[in-house]
């Protein structure tokens, strides 16, 4: 990541209160970590689209977490809508997570995550392209 990148990537991460932006760093946190535990063809470089921190892999699809003005106890990790990801999240922990239509997983600033499972669906996000034409991404 250039220092441009790493700057704008910082500077995102300072605009959220407080209480929201370590909650938005330890999802951060655990991409890295499920990134450095898997076989994937290329380093996960960090960035921002779309005004959002966004992960993204070659062969993998990309990953953005976020919190919204208008939902102040609320944040969401958010996948590629036009993927089967979010719909494989739904039949593997429908009874886990709350879900934002096809869009991604919202959490409350109140919850328990859960780290595991949580992990298992970045991992398949960061290798989709190597998955996706598996029934339920291989799972």
């Amino acid at each position: 990541m250039n220092n441009a990148n790493v700057l704008m990537v910082d500077e995102k991460y300072q605009s959220y209160p407080e209480g929201i932006r370590d909650k938005l760093l330890s999802l951060r946190q655990l991409v890295i970590d499920v990134s450095k535990k898997i076989d994937l063809p290329a380093q996960v470089q960090e960035t921002i689209n779309a005004n959002e921190p966004s992960f993204v892999v070659d062969g993998g699809s990309p990953i953005r977490i976020d919190w919204k003005s208008q939902t102040p106890n609320q944040y969401a990790m958010y996948f590629q809508c036009k993927t089967k990801l979010v719909d494989t999240f739904k039949e593997l922990y429908d009874d886990t997570f709350r879900f934002d239509d096809d869009k991604g997983i919202v959490f409350t600033v109140d919850d328990d995550i859960a780290t595991r499972e949580l992990a298992h669906c970045i991992s398949l996000s960061l290798r989709y392209h190597q998955i996706k034409h598996l029934p339920l991404l291989g799972v």
